[in-house]
């Protein structure tokens, strides 16, 4: 006797709704041959019996649950079992046979053994995937019997999984444990490309009222990286528009990585004090985090950013740059790190001076903080240098560009130079470098570069301060362990020597010049009591022709009572003049 029952929704085309599902599909299934050995089974701790007039004469082992069963259902259905050369059992009373490496588990393994033994058993979209890979390690074909268990489970696939939304999502799911059986069964491929497909479909063919038009963004942001970036690129594929795809990618990333839903919460006010605390938190998170969890978070960013569409509009400034300092804090790789970077030159006229501060971390895996007043600057200033080029480089390469491009650019980089002016480790050759990186057309107006300017002159200054107060004794040096206080002292002794040295030769310099004053006023005196008969206003264009400020403006071929030979004495004080301004 043979039959097949099949319950659960019928598949006419249009009877359900393929986005919107409220309970998953199931099936009940009844092997077309019904073995009656088994009376009921049974579970005790880490046993699975079968309870039967019959003795049972196999012990099977998954994991860690040991089956006792019958031989006969077992090899009746699974090809596996019926070719391999079984051992003996220890107490002599049937054989022992141990299935490594079995897909789904013992779970799946107790409802293949129901359907061996003839019981209905349950079939949805959490179990189909598991059952589909585990009764192909099982070799479960028809040619041992119709209606086995392999063509089953892929009717299930087919024709019920793939055509519903939710079902292909959960399917997907249930395969991140069923690698690589999964993988070379295709059911991953097939899934991802029925999800794409619907993504992709405009919503008036599907004949759903969907509000948003990320209505599926929550649904797959629950899947694994290497799942959502299949989706994503056969999506792409599809022709699904960029702006959609970036906005799917960075609803990914803010749901995957730290912090991210607060950098996208939208800009914040100018200076680096919320962003360095924010970056130092994930810092201590990714210490704290273990090996394999950064180690995932690394590949989740570079996953994100191999599918970035290549149109600028796909994603926000704002999210590059965030990306960009994710990237130095889980140590990506470099190649990546450039192309974060010249994505975000492509767009710099979007950013705003708080996400252009990137701290500076050191290289490898560390992931720390450097504020090494020897070293290295608070932020990542060569970075920023490299992101401004590539700007420059987008710009000539796109010559009707707007020229309101530039402008902003020249402005965000007058206020990146006010903001990053105030870190004392900042050299004055990285700072002229970088203000110097736009061409002289690209500002207006340099009132903001003005401002930058005098805010490190200001730090300077406020360093000459602290230096001279700490010469004279007045000031503490400022240190919390006893320990770094006997450090710092040989090389500030060192620098107070230099100093004193410094300043002896101004005081000899300073007296050297009193002494030619001095003598100038001297030649001055004389040089009046010669020209006292000479008419005043004579005199005094004589004195504006000899000034120092007109010399060499004259015309020497002047005649009349303005011509006069030049006078030694006149070039020499113009001498000692420049060499006291010098």
């Amino acid at each position: 006797m043979k039959k097949s029952l099949t319950l659960g929704r019928p598949l006419s085309p249009g009877s359900e709704s393929d986005y919107n599902d409220q309970v998953h599909d199931q099936s009940i299934v009844v092997p077309s041959k019904l073995v009656t050995i088994a009376d009921s089974f049974e579970k005790k701790e880490h046993s699975w019996f079968v309870t039967s007039q019959v003795p049972t004469d196999l012990t099977i082992q998954v994991q860690d649950i040991t089956f006792y069963a019958h031989k006969y259902p077992l090899v009746s259905r699974c090809g596996y079992i019926s070719q391999i050369e079984l051992q003996p059992s220890i107490s002599n009373l049937g054989y022992d046979l141990k299935l490594e490496n079995f897909p789904g588990g013992s779970e799946t393994f107790e409802i293949i053994l129901k359907f061996c033994y003839g019981l209905p058993v349950d079939l949805n979209p959490n179990n189909a995937a598991s059952l589909r890979c585990a009764s192909e390690f099982l070799e479960m074909t028809e040619e041992l019997d119709e209606g086995n268990l392999i063509s089953k489970t892929e009717a299930f696939l087919t024709f019920v999984v793939l055509s519903s939304w939710r079902d292909s999502i959960t399917v997907l799911k249930s395969c991140e444990n069923l690698s690589p059986w999964a993988e070379n069964l295709q059911i991953i491929r097939r899934c991802c490309d029925s999800i794409a497909w619907k993504a992709s479909q405009d919503n008036s063919t599907t004949g759903e009222t969907i509000s948003e038009e990320g209505w599926w963004f929550d649904d797959v942001a629950t899947l694994r990286i290497d799942h959502f970036t299949r989706i994503m690129t056969a999506a792409r594929a599809k022709g699904l528009k960029p702006e959609i795809i970036g906005s799917c990618i960075m609803h990914y990333a803010e749901k995957w990585l730290p912090g991210m839903d607060v950098a996208l919460e939208g800009p914040r006010a100018f200076g680096y004090g919320k962003n360095e605390l924010q970056l130092s938190i994930l810092s201590g998170r990714r210490q704290e985090g273990g090996v394999g969890h950064n180690k995932e978070l690394k590949m989740i960013i570079e996953s994100l950013v191999s599918i970035l569409p290549p149109e600028k509009e796909a994603v926000s400034c704002k999210f590059l740059l965030w990306m960009l300092k994710m990237s130095v804090v889980y140590s990506a790789t470099q190649v990546l790190v450039s192309e974060l970077e010249k994505r975000v030159g492509m767009v710099l006229q979007d950013a705003n001076v708080n996400d252009l501060l990137i701290p500076t971390y050191r290289n490898g895996d560390q992931g720390k903080l450097v504020n090494s007043s020897e070293e290295l600057t608070m932020h990542d200033i060569d970075a920023v240098q490299r992101i401004v080029e590539y700007f420059l480089m987008h710009e000539q390469q796109q010559p009707h560009q707007h020229k309101s491009s530039k402008l902003n650019v020249s402005k965000l980089l007058d206020n990146y130079l006010a903001e990053i002016a105030r870190d004392p480790n900042l050299s004055i050759t990285k700072f002229h470098v970088l203000a110097e990186t736009l061409p002289e057309n690209a500002r207006t107006c340099h009132d903001g570069l003005y401002r930058a300017i005098d805010t490190y002159l200001k730090v300077l200054l406020a360093e000459q301060v602290k230096m001279r107060v700490a010469m004279k004794g007045k000031e503490p040096v400022a240190s919390g362990k006893d320990s770094e206080q006997e450090e710092s002292q040989p090389s500030a002794q060192m620098e107070i020597k230099t100093l004193k040295v410094e300043l002896e030769k101004m005081k000899m310099n300073m007296a050297e010049l009193q002494r030619d004053h001095s003598e100038l006023q001297r030649e001055c005196e004389k040089l009046n009591n010669k020209q006292r008969s000479i008419p005043s206003w004579t005199l005094g264009w004589k004195k504006i022709k000899n000034s120092t400020l007109f010399s060499g403006k004259v015309d020497g071929n002047e005649s009349g009572d303005g011509m006069q030979r030049p006078n030694p004495v006149n070039g020499r004080m113009s001498d000692r003049r420049r060499l006291s301004v010098a």
